[in-house]
């Protein structure tokens, strides 16, 4: 069986300012607090002798293995991103960074949502990547504009109530 995994496709490569933020400090978090924590465990489970059966060793081996592979994701990444700070020239129109306020025009749900980079989405926030596809349908619409989204659950028709930016 093969490691080989397809590469994912690209990503945009925008975030707000808050997300750059929150990722460097979780960069920072793992170079300066987690991983010297984890090193010196690993130390510690080392110099307990054989380590073929030492499952602290193993444990913490592969803990540090993980936490190297998100610094230097996080690093080649913060590298890559563009801050967009600023509100687009046409603040009624969908960009990113927009808070967008939808009616779905079949049950007549209200649902908002906040246009974000790949890097920064959270369901439970409502925040949306700008890649996902009811973000990419809503892009350069504007106030009581109409438009449909190919979702799981099929096509869905949306009505743009609101559109603010933080």
């Amino acid at each position: 069986m093969s490691r080989w995994r397809p590469p994912a496709e690209k990503s945009t490569a925008l975030i707000t300012a808050e997300g750059h933020a929150r990722l460097k400090a979780e960069l920072d978090d793992l170079w300066r607090v987690r991983r010297p924590e984890v090193v010196k465990a690993l130390t510690a489970a080392a110099a307990e002798g054989d380590r073929s059966e030492n499952a602290e060793y193993h444990y913490r081996k592969k803990q540090l293995g993980e936490i190297d592979r998100r610094v230097r994701y996080l690093s080649k990444r913060l590298e890559a991103l563009r801050v967009v700070d600023a509100a687009p020239a046409n603040p009624q129109a969908v960009f990113f960074g927009a808070q967008v306020e939808l009616e779905n025009a079949d049950t007549g749900q209200i649902h908002r949502y906040r246009v974000v980079g790949p890097d920064e989405t959270d369901a439970a926030q409502g925040w949306i990547s700008i890649d996902s596809p009811l973000a990419r349908a809503m892009l350069k619409k504007r106030v009581d504009d109409e438009f449909s989204a190919v979702l799981p659950g099929g096509i869905v028709t949306f009505v743009i109530v609101d559109v603010e930016y933080p």
